[in-house]
Protein backbone atom coordinates (compact mmCIF):
# COMPACT_ATOMS: atom_id res chain seq x y z
CA UNK A 1 0.00 0.00 0.00
CA UNK A 2 2.70 2.25 0.49
CA UNK A 3 4.29 2.08 -2.80
CA UNK A 4 0.56 2.49 -4.11
CA UNK A 5 0.45 5.83 -2.33
CA UNK A 6 3.82 6.76 -3.09
CA UNK A 7 3.89 5.98 -6.95
CA UNK A 8 0.15 5.87 -7.82
CA UNK A 9 0.62 5.93 -11.38
CA UNK A 10 3.54 2.90 -11.77
CA UNK A 11 1.31 0.33 -9.54
CA UNK A 12 -1.76 1.50 -11.84
CA UNK A 13 -0.18 1.00 -14.86
CA UNK A 14 1.27 -2.32 -13.30
CA UNK A 15 -2.20 -4.21 -12.52
CA UNK A 16 -4.28 -2.84 -15.63
CA UNK A 17 -1.42 -3.95 -17.70
CA UNK A 18 -1.49 -7.61 -15.47
CA UNK A 19 -4.91 -7.66 -16.07
CA UNK A 20 -5.33 -7.11 -19.35
CA UNK A 21 -2.94 -10.19 -19.78
CA UNK A 22 -4.74 -12.12 -17.82
CA UNK A 23 -7.67 -12.03 -19.43
CA UNK A 24 -6.25 -13.09 -22.38
CA UNK A 25 -4.85 -15.95 -20.86
CA UNK A 26 -8.22 -17.03 -19.62
CA UNK A 27 -10.26 -16.20 -22.55
CA UNK A 28 -7.68 -17.89 -25.41
CA UNK A 29 -5.30 -20.26 -23.48
CA UNK A 30 -2.66 -21.71 -25.37
CA UNK A 31 -3.42 -19.13 -28.36
CA UNK A 32 -2.93 -15.66 -26.26
CA UNK A 33 0.17 -14.99 -28.17
CA UNK A 34 -1.67 -15.38 -31.61
CA UNK A 35 -2.34 -12.50 -33.42
CA UNK A 36 -5.97 -12.67 -33.54
CA UNK A 37 -5.70 -12.32 -29.68
CA UNK A 38 -4.08 -9.58 -29.80
CA UNK A 39 -6.40 -7.69 -32.17
CA UNK A 40 -9.18 -8.84 -30.31
CA UNK A 41 -7.90 -6.82 -26.65
CA UNK A 42 -6.50 -3.56 -28.40
CA UNK A 43 -2.89 -4.11 -30.55
CA UNK A 44 -2.27 -2.37 -32.75
CA UNK A 45 -3.12 -3.80 -36.66
CA UNK A 46 -2.92 -0.74 -38.89
CA UNK A 47 -4.57 -2.40 -41.69
CA UNK A 48 -7.67 -2.55 -39.46
CA UNK A 49 -7.38 1.11 -38.03
CA UNK A 50 -7.19 1.83 -41.72
CA UNK A 51 -10.24 0.03 -42.64
CA UNK A 52 -12.10 1.43 -39.69
CA UNK A 53 -10.50 4.67 -38.85
CA UNK A 54 -12.85 4.81 -35.62
CA UNK A 55 -10.38 2.48 -34.44
CA UNK A 56 -7.84 4.96 -33.56
CA UNK A 57 -8.21 4.07 -29.73
CA UNK A 58 -5.65 1.40 -31.09
CA UNK A 59 -3.00 4.29 -30.70
CA UNK A 60 -3.06 3.94 -26.40
CA UNK A 61 -4.43 0.42 -26.22
CA UNK A 62 -1.48 -1.53 -27.44
CA UNK A 63 0.54 -0.29 -24.76
CA UNK A 64 -1.55 -2.82 -21.79
CA UNK A 65 -1.78 -5.81 -24.04
CA UNK A 66 1.13 -8.30 -24.49
CA UNK A 67 2.28 -11.78 -26.22
CA UNK A 68 3.55 -14.43 -23.93
CA UNK A 69 4.95 -14.56 -20.29
CA UNK A 70 8.42 -13.63 -21.18
CA UNK A 71 6.86 -10.01 -23.03
CA UNK A 72 4.91 -9.30 -20.29
CA UNK A 73 7.48 -9.78 -17.12
CA UNK A 74 10.08 -8.24 -18.86
CA UNK A 75 8.14 -5.31 -19.57
CA UNK A 76 6.51 -5.02 -16.27
CA UNK A 77 9.67 -5.12 -13.75
CA UNK A 78 11.21 -2.54 -16.35
CA UNK A 79 7.77 -0.61 -15.94
CA UNK A 80 7.86 -1.27 -11.87
CA UNK A 81 11.84 0.46 -11.20
CA UNK A 82 11.75 2.58 -14.24
CA UNK A 83 8.37 3.89 -13.57
CA UNK A 84 8.99 4.64 -10.27
CA UNK A 85 12.10 7.05 -11.15
CA UNK A 86 10.61 8.46 -13.67
CA UNK A 87 7.01 9.27 -11.54
CA UNK A 88 9.48 10.78 -8.98
CA UNK A 89 11.37 13.35 -11.41
CA UNK A 90 7.90 14.12 -13.09
CA UNK A 91 4.96 13.56 -10.54
CA UNK A 92 2.60 11.19 -10.52
CA UNK A 93 0.39 13.35 -13.90
CA UNK A 94 2.76 14.24 -15.63
CA UNK A 95 4.46 10.93 -15.94
CA UNK A 96 1.22 9.58 -16.89
CA UNK A 97 1.23 11.81 -19.93
CA UNK A 98 4.64 11.31 -20.63
CA UNK A 99 3.82 7.16 -20.59
CA UNK A 100 1.15 7.62 -22.65
CA UNK A 101 2.06 9.99 -25.31
CA UNK A 102 5.60 8.17 -25.82
CA UNK A 103 3.08 5.26 -26.12
CA UNK A 104 0.76 6.84 -29.05
CA UNK A 105 3.89 8.38 -30.74
CA UNK A 106 5.14 4.59 -31.15
CA UNK A 107 1.79 3.71 -32.22
CA UNK A 108 1.27 6.23 -34.59
CA UNK A 109 5.20 5.50 -36.12
CA UNK A 110 4.33 1.74 -35.98
CA UNK A 111 0.59 2.67 -37.75
CA UNK A 112 2.35 4.31 -40.33
CA UNK A 113 5.76 2.27 -41.55
CA UNK A 114 4.20 -1.71 -40.75
CA UNK A 115 0.45 -1.35 -40.85
CA UNK A 116 0.30 -5.41 -41.63
CA UNK A 117 2.02 -6.24 -38.40
CA UNK A 118 -0.04 -6.50 -35.36
CA UNK A 119 2.20 -5.11 -32.69
CA UNK A 120 1.86 -4.72 -28.84
CA UNK A 121 3.82 -4.45 -25.71
CA UNK A 122 4.46 -1.42 -23.12
CA UNK A 123 7.48 -1.35 -24.94
CA UNK A 124 6.80 2.06 -27.04
CA UNK A 125 6.34 3.72 -23.68
CA UNK A 126 9.14 2.31 -22.47
CA UNK A 127 11.51 3.59 -24.77
CA UNK A 128 9.66 6.91 -24.26
CA UNK A 129 11.06 6.97 -20.59
CA UNK A 130 14.23 6.04 -21.44
CA UNK A 131 14.75 8.78 -24.06
CA UNK A 132 12.94 11.38 -21.66
CA UNK A 133 15.59 10.20 -18.51
CA UNK A 134 18.60 10.43 -20.77
CA UNK A 135 17.74 14.00 -22.05
CA UNK A 136 16.80 15.96 -18.44
CA UNK A 137 19.97 13.88 -17.04
CA UNK A 138 21.84 15.30 -20.44
CA UNK A 139 20.62 18.98 -19.90
CA UNK A 140 19.97 19.40 -16.27
CA UNK A 141 22.31 19.40 -13.21
CA UNK A 142 21.61 16.56 -11.24
CA UNK A 143 24.41 14.14 -10.94
CA UNK A 144 22.14 11.47 -10.34
CA UNK A 145 20.53 11.78 -13.49
CA UNK A 146 23.63 12.71 -15.69
CA UNK A 147 24.73 9.17 -14.53
CA UNK A 148 21.76 7.86 -15.29
CA UNK A 149 20.89 8.79 -18.39
CA UNK A 150 24.44 7.81 -19.41
CA UNK A 151 23.64 3.99 -18.45
CA UNK A 152 20.35 4.18 -20.36
CA UNK A 153 22.08 5.63 -23.60
CA UNK A 154 23.95 2.55 -24.16
CA UNK A 155 20.75 -0.06 -22.60
CA UNK A 156 19.19 1.96 -25.96
CA UNK A 157 21.69 0.69 -28.19
CA UNK A 158 22.05 -2.94 -27.20
CA UNK A 159 17.99 -2.88 -27.26
CA UNK A 160 17.99 -1.57 -30.48
CA UNK A 161 20.77 -3.95 -32.05
CA UNK A 162 18.88 -6.58 -30.17
CA UNK A 163 15.31 -5.51 -32.27
CA UNK A 164 17.16 -5.72 -35.76
CA UNK A 165 18.00 -9.57 -35.05
CA UNK A 166 14.77 -10.51 -33.54
CA UNK A 167 11.46 -11.37 -35.20
CA UNK A 168 8.39 -10.35 -34.09
CA UNK A 169 10.03 -6.88 -32.44
CA UNK A 170 8.48 -3.81 -33.75
CA UNK A 171 11.89 -1.45 -34.27
CA UNK A 172 9.70 1.40 -35.79
CA UNK A 173 7.83 0.97 -32.60
CA UNK A 174 10.61 1.78 -30.43
CA UNK A 175 11.98 4.73 -32.20
CA UNK A 176 8.54 5.95 -32.64
CA UNK A 177 8.51 6.17 -28.41
CA UNK A 178 12.30 7.29 -28.29
CA UNK A 179 10.91 10.16 -30.34
CA UNK A 180 7.53 10.77 -28.29
CA UNK A 181 9.53 10.61 -24.80
CA UNK A 182 12.78 13.18 -25.86
CA UNK A 183 9.62 15.61 -27.00
CA UNK A 184 7.54 15.09 -23.77
CA UNK A 185 10.93 15.20 -22.01
CA UNK A 186 11.41 18.93 -23.24
CA UNK A 187 7.50 19.62 -22.75
CA UNK A 188 6.74 18.66 -19.62
CA UNK A 189 8.36 20.34 -16.54
CA UNK A 190 10.24 18.02 -13.68
CA UNK A 191 9.66 17.99 -10.16
CA UNK A 192 13.72 18.25 -9.80
CA UNK A 193 14.13 21.48 -12.09
CA UNK A 194 11.01 22.84 -13.39
CA UNK A 195 12.82 25.30 -15.50
CA UNK A 196 15.39 23.36 -17.21
CA UNK A 197 13.20 24.19 -20.60
CA UNK A 198 12.20 27.40 -21.55
CA UNK A 199 8.15 28.19 -22.10
CA UNK A 200 8.99 28.94 -25.57
CA UNK A 201 10.91 24.96 -25.90
CA UNK A 202 8.07 23.58 -24.24
CA UNK A 203 5.61 24.90 -26.07
CA UNK A 204 7.55 24.13 -29.53
CA UNK A 205 7.87 20.66 -28.35
CA UNK A 206 4.55 19.69 -27.67
CA UNK A 207 3.66 21.79 -31.20
CA UNK A 208 6.06 19.70 -32.24
CA UNK A 209 4.99 16.45 -30.64
CA UNK A 210 0.91 17.28 -32.16
CA UNK A 211 2.14 18.00 -35.94
CA UNK A 212 3.82 14.29 -36.46
CA UNK A 213 1.11 11.90 -35.07
CA UNK A 214 -1.30 14.17 -36.70
CA UNK A 215 0.98 13.71 -39.97
CA UNK A 216 2.12 10.35 -39.54
CA UNK A 217 -2.21 9.17 -38.80
CA UNK A 218 -3.35 11.56 -41.44
CA UNK A 219 -1.19 9.91 -43.98
CA UNK A 220 -1.88 6.39 -42.73
CA UNK A 221 -5.68 6.72 -43.24
CA UNK A 222 -5.35 8.52 -46.55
Amino acid sequence: MREFKKYPVTMLILVLTTLIFLAMQLTYGSYAETSIAGIQFGGMYGELVKASPIQLWRLVTPVFVHFGWEHFLINMLTVYFLGQMAETIWGSRRFLLLYVLSGIMGNAVTLFFTPNVVAAGASTSIFGLFAAVILVGYYGHNVQLKQLGRSYQALIAINLIFNLFTPGISLAGHLGGLLGGALMAVSLPTLLEPNLFSKKYRALAAGLYVLIVVILVFLALA
